[in-house]
C-alpha cells in the first residue's frame, strides 16, 4: 500500500460564517499525512445546483443540520474509498459520483461528496510536500496545466443587497474591481481603501449601514443606482481614478426579483419587462461604465440573456451564475446560444474537484472568462484561493475585504503571490 493510500475519512458538523451547520472532513493517509477541508453554503441558491443535503429536523438548527451528510461520509463514502490512492483525484471523484447515482448528488449530498474530494487533495498535497495550488494545477487544463503567471483580480463586494443584505436594495452585490494591470497586493490595497471610504460616506450621510453576509455594507438607500453613486463618491475620496484604477460591477441576482409580471425593483413602480431591464442596464452602463453584470436575468430567461449579451456583451462581461450553476450542460448551451461571456464558478455547485476542472477547461476552450467564487456561508478554509490560482481564473469573488472568513482567502492569495514571486 502506497504512502498516499487513504487510511481513514472522518466528517463532522461545524458552523459556517452565518452560524449554520456545514460539513468538514479530515482524510488521513497511511503515511500519517492528513488533509482537512470544509464546504461553504449559499444563500441565493440556483435550482440547477447540485443538492446540498440538510437534515430538515426543526428541533436542530432550524432544520439546517447536516448530520445526514456527515453520516454519508462516515458510513458510506469512507468504507468505499479506504485504501484508494488519495492522489487519484479522478478515480476518487468518479467513485463517489457513481456511489451517489443521481445527476444532482441528491443521495449522498454535494456537501458530503465535495468535502471528501477537497480533503483528499489537501492530504495528497501535504504528503507530497507541495503547495496546494501547485498540486491542483496539474489537474487543470486537461493534461496541459496553465502556467501560473498571475494572481486573479479580486472583485470586492462593497455594498450588499438582495438576500445578502439587511437593507432594501434589490441587486445583491455592488462591486469595486481594480484594474487588471495592477499587482494583486496593489489591487487588495485599493479594495480596502475604497471600502473604508464607503464607510466614512455612510457615516457622514447618517445612513443605516449594517454589514451583509459577505462583509459588504447593507445601507438603507432609495434606489439601486444610489449604491453606485456612493461607490463613485468613495473612489473620489481616495487616491484612485475611476475608469483607470477602479471599475464597478453589479450582481443583480435577478431571479430574486423576478415575478409573474416581470422584474420588480424599487427604481420604479411598475415591473420591468426584459427589454425594459436591458435598457435600464444600458443606462447604468452609460453613466458608470460598468465592467460587468452578473445574473442580469432569471436563471431560465434564456431569450433575454442572449439579447443582453448580444447588445452589451462587447462592452462588458455578462456573467452567468444561477444560469450556469458550474454545470457543463448549462455552460455548453450558453456557449452555443451566446448567452453570456463569463462564468462564475463555485465548487459546491457541481460537487467534485474533477467536475470543477472540466467545466473550467470547457469555459477556457470557448473564450469564456472565469470568476472563481466563494459562497455567502463560508468557513475559514482557503482551498478556494489555491484553486483559483491553479486554474488561472481571470477574477476571484471572495466578498468584502472584511470579516475573517473573507480576509483569510485574500491573505492566502498574498502568500501565493509572494511564493510565485509575482509581487
Amino acid at each position: 500500500m502506497s504512502d498516499t493510500a487513504i487510511y481513514s475519512i472522518t466528517a463532522r458538523e461545524i458552523l459556517d460564517s452565518r452560524g449554520d451547520p456545514t460539513v468538514e472532513t479530515t482524510v488521513i493517509l497511511t503515511s500519517g499525512y492528513r488533509g482537512t477541508a470544509s464546504v461553504p453554503s449559499g444563500t441565493s441558491i440556483g435550482k440547477y445546483e447540485a443538492v446540498e443535503l440538510r437534515d430538515g429536523d426543526p428541533k436542530r438548527f432550524g432544520g439546517m443540520g447536516v448530520l445526514k451528510a456527515v453520516g454519508n461520509v462516515n458510513t458510506v463514502i469512507a468504507p468505499k474509498l479506504k485504501g484508494t490512492d488519495a492522489s487519484a483525484q479522478g478515480l476518487l471523484d468518479k467513485t463517489m459520483v457513481d456511489l451517489d447515482g443521481t445527476p444532482n448528488k441528491s443521495t449522498l449530498g454535494a456537501n458530503a461528496i465535495l468535502s471528501v474530494s477537497l480533503a483528499c487533495a489537501v492530504a495528497a498535497a501535504s504528503q507530497m510536500r507541495t503547495p496546494l495550488y501547485r498540486y491542483l494545477n496539474k489537474f487543470a487544463g486537461n493534461g496541459k496545466p496553465p502556467e501560473m503567471t498571475t494572481i486573479p483580480t479580486p472583485m470586492f463586494n462593497i455594498i450588499n443587497g438582495g438576500k445578502h443584505g439587511a437593507g432594501n436594495l434589490d441587486f445583491q452585490e455592488f462591486h469595486v474591481i481594480p484594474a487588471t494591470n495592477k499587482s494583486y497586493h496593489a489591487g487588495l490595497q485599493l479594495g480596502v481603501e475604497v471600502y473604508q471610504s464607503v464607510n466614512k460616506i455612510l457615516i457622514y450621510r447618517n445612513a443605516i449601514h449594517s454589514v451583509g453576509y459577505e462583509g459588504g455594507f447593507a445601507p438603507n438607500l432609495l434606489t439601486n443606482a444610489e449604491a453606485l453613486d456612493i461607490l463613485d463618491d468613495a473612489v473620489k475620496g481616495t487616491q484612485y481614478r475611476y475608469g483607470m484604477d477602479a471599475f464597478f460591477g453589479i450582481d443583480a441576482a435577478a431571479t430574486y426579483f423576478q415575478t409573474q409580471n416581470g422584474y420588480q425593483i424599487k427604481d420604479r413602480a411598475n415591473a420591468y419587462t426584459g427589454r425594459d431591464l436591458i435598457e435600464y442596464y444600458r443606462q447604468l452602463h452609460e453613466k458608470y461604465r460598468l465592467l460587468l453584470i452578473e445574473d442580469p436575468f432569471g436563471e431560465d430567461d434564456w431569450v433575454n440573456w442572449m439579447a443582453i449579451t448580444n447588445e452589451l456583451g462587447h462592452d462588458m462581461l455578462i456573467i452567468g451564475d444561477d444560469l450556469l450553476a458550474t454545470n457543463p450542460e448549462r455552460l455548453s448551451r450558453a456557449i452555443a446560444e451566446k448567452a453570456c461571456s463569463a462564468i462564475l464558478m463555485k465548487p459546491n455547485q457541481i460537487g467534485t474537484l474533477s467536475e470543477f476542472f472540466a467545466v473550467a477547461y470547457l469555459a477556457r476552450q470557448h473564450g469564456i472568462k472565469i470568476i472563481v467564487s466563494h459562497r455567502s456561508g463560508e468557513t475559514n478554509d482557503t482551498v478556494i484561493a489555491d484553486l483559483a490560482v491553479a486554474i488561472q481564473s481571470d477574477y476571484v469573488k471572495f466578498g468584502a475585504p472584511a470579516r475573517g472568513e473573507r480576509v483569510a482567502k485574500y491573505n492566502r492569495l498574498l502568500q501565493i503571490e509572494e511564493e510565485l514571486k509575482l509581487t
